[in-house]
């Protein structure tokens, strides 16, 4: 997974920008990027997306702080502005709108003219969808296929999204006279607002249709078909192009956002591309050598165990970690560590064979248990000379 820009190189401020410098920053480049001035680009539209997320973080004092002090971490896990702007951010859109203003002339930004009319007469995409899985360690070290059935807003059949009813067409708003923004008071001082009839599309319907009843969109069930790719982690997303909510007047479908939340394993534990786990030898093979078998998340391997390995010791094997589906690097390693098992449930018999061979052991035999026994007795020594003082 691409690691995330830097808030402040987004907007290209420093740390030490005021909130007006922030803001002026994020004007320029939600400007140059807004996707109503770059149809299609989906480039564009994810830069949209990355500068009114770092705006939302850095113009708010408080987000601002936890972000000096922590970086992206503050809002991990799974705080993914992109998707579908969870964790407490907002949309981009609105984030846009707040800094331009709710009545803002999205052509007359942009240079394009348009006769005062607001962004809302025309095609709007729509909403992106965030959809939280929760995915075994398996798939997610390995890859996988997962089939999900999610409601979402589709553009209606009936009425082909425009949501009058077939046969029929939509009006100019009266109220309006299609503009979507009523003005009141005089003179030199006048306030425009959302037109309360059309609700700014500057359009009425007089005969809705009766499949979606004007809306333009159903809520359905769509089933949609996803590969999960090796080497995700919790809080790793993966988008989907068009998968969202299906979009306003003839609008594009918004983005669908996979969040994954991996769970927890009973012998793998991984760290980044590496894998960690513990694994059992026989006392026998621990203290003459010999070969056994380790479990990998990519089946069995053989590990040499040299003569006299001690309990707690890290084997590497390398290439058996994950895979870096991201980037193309190979895969990462696993690191085994391992765990001496003296046998149980001897029969007495067995029990006389291994006191036969323990007793022809020696003290210099137990180097360890040597180097413990010479530390007991230089503290003991000390001891007893603190206390004769």
């Amino acid at each position: 997974m691409a690691e995330k820009r830097d808030y402040y190189e987004i907007l290209g401020v420093d740390k030490g920008a005021s909130d007006d410098q922030i803001k002026k920053a994020y004007r320029k480049v939600a400007m140059k990027f807004h996707p109503d001035r770059n149809p299609g680009d989906a480039k564009a539209e994810e830069s949209f997306k990355e500068a009114s997320e770092a705006y939302e973080v850095l113009s708010d004092a408080n987000k601002k702080a936890k972000y000096d002090q922590f970086g992206h971490q503050a809002f991990a896990p799974g705080g993914g502005f992109g998707g579908g702007f969870g964790g407490g951010f907002h949309d981009a859109g609105d984030i846009f709108e707040q800094v331009f203003g709710g009545g803002f002339n999205i052509n007359d930004l942009f240079g394009g003219g348009g006769g005062g009319r607001r962004r809302s007469n025309g095609p709007a995409r729509g909403s992106d969808l965030r959809y939280d899985l929760d995915v075994d360690f398996e798939e997610a070290a390995l890859g996988s296929h997962r089939t999900l059935t999610l409601p979402v807003a589709e553009t209606c059949t009936r009425c082909s999204g425009s949501g009058a009813e077939p046969g029929t067409s939509k009006s100019t708003c009266p109220t309006c006279g299609g503009r979507g923004q009523v003005s009141s008071g005089g003179g030199f001082i006048q306030f425009s607002q959302t037109c309360p009839t059309c609700g700014g599309t500057g359009e009425t319907i007089s005969n809705p249709c009766t499949a979606c009843n004007g809306a333009g969109s159903i809520k359905q069930r769509k089933t949609i078909k996803l590969r999960i790719p090796a080497g995700v982690e919790s809080g790793s997303r993966q988008r989907l192009p068009g998968k969202g909510e299906a979009g306003a007047r003839g609008g594009p479908s918004g983005d669908l956002f996979i969040v994954f939340h991996v769970r927890d394993h009973e012998l793998f534990k991984r760290s980044d591309l590496d894998i960690y786990c513990e694994v059992p030898v026989p006392f026998h093979i621990a203290m003459l050598g010999g070969e056994i078998q380790v479990p990998t998340i990519h089946g069995g391997a053989k590990l040499k165990i040299p003569s006299g390995t001690e309990s707690g010791k890290i084997f590497r094997l390398r290439g058996q970690g994950v895979e870096d589906a991201a980037h193309g690097h190979g895969k990462g390693d696993q690191h085994t560590q391992v765990k001496i098992e003296v046998p149980s449930r001897l029969s007495g018999k067995e029990k006389k064979a291994m006191k036969e061979l323990c007793d022809k052991l020696h003290d210099n035999h137990f180097e360890e248990t040597i180097r413990v026994q010479k530390q007991a007795e230089k503290f003991y020594e000390r001891k007893k000379k603190l206390e004769s003082e």
